[in-house]
């Protein structure tokens, strides 16, 4: 096991990342979606998914199980997968390992992977899990890196492993956040940001609908999707403004569905995926915001400035700028904070309280401003690896029906990490 503890570029100042152009994506994998586990079926649990994921970015590289030297997952896979009752079988048992969590060892053992020298299981989500192992592999940590994300929905409390749910009181800081319940008050901050946002604007909550149709749309044409294998349908604005209310102004139409799946990245020096099966997607910088929240929870202010400083150093570190990036798939957990990153990036010109406006223009993957292409979480299901998937895919001209009509060579995709992925190496 090892642990690689300063892969950030987090600060201001930092130049061209030393490895911009050098690093690849050469393949990519994503597992069947389920909604939930069924607790019973042993071919359909988080282990399963993932070797599946792991086997079809390796097909998709043109690689076999001997080319990998380095795994990559995250500590998040275990922290958000551990939801549900316990045991789910009679003790003994060996542990949940491949179960609700996967570690690399798990999936070394299962898979054959005999060369792996280096491993990284408390990697964050894929937005800074890519990163990660981009550094790595521009360090020389290793040469061939297997990176997997899966993303569990297991029957039972959501957000079980936090303590605070089980307790009858709270104290200290918590005090101020776990009362207004899940997330310990994180989708109450979010939604507290959100409507300063429209106050100061003059915005209504109904101007995220066009985004929310539109990332449906997306989704719909991503053939491994939540939506495209489960509910095949295309939501109205009819729809939307009818829709549940999950925490006022905050529909159900506004939020990601927990689904169960894995995702999977095959990264590797430039040199190497020039020569694998397909056209490389090179990575030109990684870049990672601060968080500012200056009291208990955090303003419409403190948000705007980290955002800001976020694309900063984005454009600092790959010498780009707003009008190089072609595609931008920002995270979408939430469409009551995306705002936030479209804004701060200026993508398209989009500025301070535009956003909505945006919106309601041509965001079709077809149009002029093919925004979050991917359909993102909100469109394929909370896989949190579309963002990532879309920018690989626009930049190969894979994309299929959500390809992109505008051309198409620069990519950025993430949330509090971002990556930038270009056709070219410079």
């Amino acid at each position: 096991m090892s642990s690689q503890n300063n892969w950030m570029r987090n600060k201001d100042g930092m130049g061209i990342w030393e490895h911009r152009g050098k690093v690849a994506v050469a393949g990519w994998g994503q597992s069947y979606i389920d909604r939930r586990w069924d607790g019973v079926s042993m071919d359909r649990t988080m282990g399963a998914w993932c070797i599946q994921a792991c086997q079809n970015a390796l097909d998709d590289a043109g690689l076999s199980v001997t080319d990998i030297d380095g795994i990559f997952t995250s500590k998040e896979t275990r922290l958000e997968q551990t939801w549900a009752p316990r045991p789910y079988f009679d003790p003994p048992y060996d542990t949940e390992d491949g179960l609700s969590y996967v570690t690399g060892e798990w999936i070394q053992k299962q898979m054959g992977i005999t060369n792996a020298q280096y491993f990284e299981n408390n990697a964050p989500p894929p937005w800074g899990l890519l990163p990660l192992a981009a550094q790595a592999v521009g360090d020389g940590l290793c040469k061939v890196a297997l990176v997997y994300y899966p993303m569990g929905n297991y029957e039972g409390r959501y957000g079980h492993n936090n303590p605070n749910n089980f307790s009858d009181d709270v104290s200290g800081p918590s005090a101020f956040s776990v009362p207004w319940g899940y997330q310990s008050g994180a989708m109450m901050n979010n939604l507290i940001i959100y409507k300063q946002y429209c106050r100061r604007y003059n915005k209504s909550h109904d101007g995220l609908a066009p985004l929310a149709i539109n990332n449906r749309r997306n989704g719909l044409k991503t053939p491994w999707s939540f939506y495209s294998l489960h509910e095949q349908y295309q939501i109205t604005m009819d729809d939307y403004l009818s829709a549940r209310v999950i925490m006022a102004p905050l529909r159900i139409f506004d939020c990601d569905r927990p689904v169960m799946n894995c995702g999977a990245y095959i990264i590797t020096t430039a040199e190497r995926a020039e020569a694998m099966k397909q056209p490389p997607v090179y990575i030109l910088n990684h870049a990672t915001g601060p968080t500012i929240q200056r009291s208990t929870f955090q303003n419409l202010d403190e948000q705007q400035e980290q955002c800001a400083i976020l694309a900063k150093r984005m454009w600092e570190g790959s010498g780009l700028g707003p009008k190089d990036v072609d595609v931008f798939n920002p995270y979408d957990g939430y469409l009551t904070f995306v705002q936030q990153y479209l804004e701060a990036f200026q993508w398209h010109g989009v500025g301070l309280g535009e956003a909505h406006d945006f919106y309601a223009d041509d965001i079709r993957v077809e149009g002029p401003h093919p925004f979050n292409s991917s359909g993102g979480n909100n469109g394929t299901g909370r896989t949190r690896n579309a963002l990532m998937y879309d920018c690989i895919q626009q930049l190969r001209g894979q994309a299929g029906e959500r390809q992109v009509t505008v051309p198409c060579d620069i990519a950025v995709g993430g949330f509090g990490d971002m990556t930038m992925f270009s056709k070219h190496p410079s």
